[in-house]
């Protein structure tokens, strides 16, 4: 089973990707129809399968849904995104062991339609938000990561220490935090979630709007900023790449 990128969705995110990079303040609003599509499914499918996993409330496991028929599952589920029927599973909640062995961690484990129809929606949605990050950040991106951002730092700067690596790495954690917590950072939520609006909905804001609306991406520029000053003061000043 290939994991490789069909061209086609691939020529779909390359066009996504270039029109949001060119035009930073454009809406985009016909993005549900591309989710559903039979090949994205698919290849979204495939890419849940290599990541196997227990299964959700359902019990249905791969090999169920594979001896069952492939085909005939993706269309029924294809059928309820057309028409608007889909609705997502509860995730089911199982306790597993800390890496720590100190104690367990809760662990959600959601069905596998949910993960499929989930990474359906990256897959589209992805290279859209790509286009909004500065070649400086490295947190959850593809083929990027916190290691990635110091061996870069470190090849930059020849008075890298292991000061300044503590200090990328608390900028990043701050960042990491400001992203899952809206209750315990509720500013910096409300900018990133002022930015998914800006960027996916019914309709096209103004260009106006959008650069002076308190909260909106401009706010989220200026966290960026922010962020570049941490780097900075760890004598690790990020160029682009």
């Amino acid at each position: 089973m290939s994991l490789t990128t069909p061209e086609k969705i691939r020529s779909l995110q390359r066009k996504l990707y270039v029109k949001a990079k060119a035009e930073p303040a454009f809406r985009f609003y016909l993005l549900y129809d591309k989710i559903h599509r039979a090949d994205i499914l698919l290849h979204a499918y495939r890419l849940a399968r290599a990541n196997a996993g227990a299964p959700g409330v359902d019990g249905m496991t791969f090999d169920k849904i594979e001896a069952q028929g492939l085909e005939v599952w993706l269309a029924g589920l294809r059928e309820e995104l057309v028409a608007k029927t889909y609705r997502p599973d509860p995730v089911r909640r199982v306790m597993i062991p800390k890496a720590s062995g100190d104690g367990e961690r809760p662990l959600g484990i959601a069905t596998i339609r949910d993960r499929v129809v989930q990474t359906a929606a990256k897959i589209v949605l992805e290279p859209i938000f790509e286009a909004d990050f500065e070649d400086t950040a490295y947190g959850y991106r593809p083929r990027r990561g916190a290691l990635a951002c110091s061996w870069k730092c470190t090849g930059i700067s020849s008075g890298a220490t292991p000061m300044s690596l503590m200090l990328i790495y608390r900028a990043i954690l701050t960042r990491f935090r400001t992203r899952t917590s809206s209750s315990r950072w509720p500013g910096v939520w409300s900018i990133e979630m002022s930015c998914v609006s800006s960027r996916c909905g019914s309709g096209r804001p103004s260009r106006s709007a959008m650069q002076t609306e308190p909260g909106g991406c401009r706010a989220a520029k200026a966290t960026s900023s922010a962020r570049r000053k941490v780097l900075s003061s760890a004598h690790c000043s990020p160029t682009s790449t």
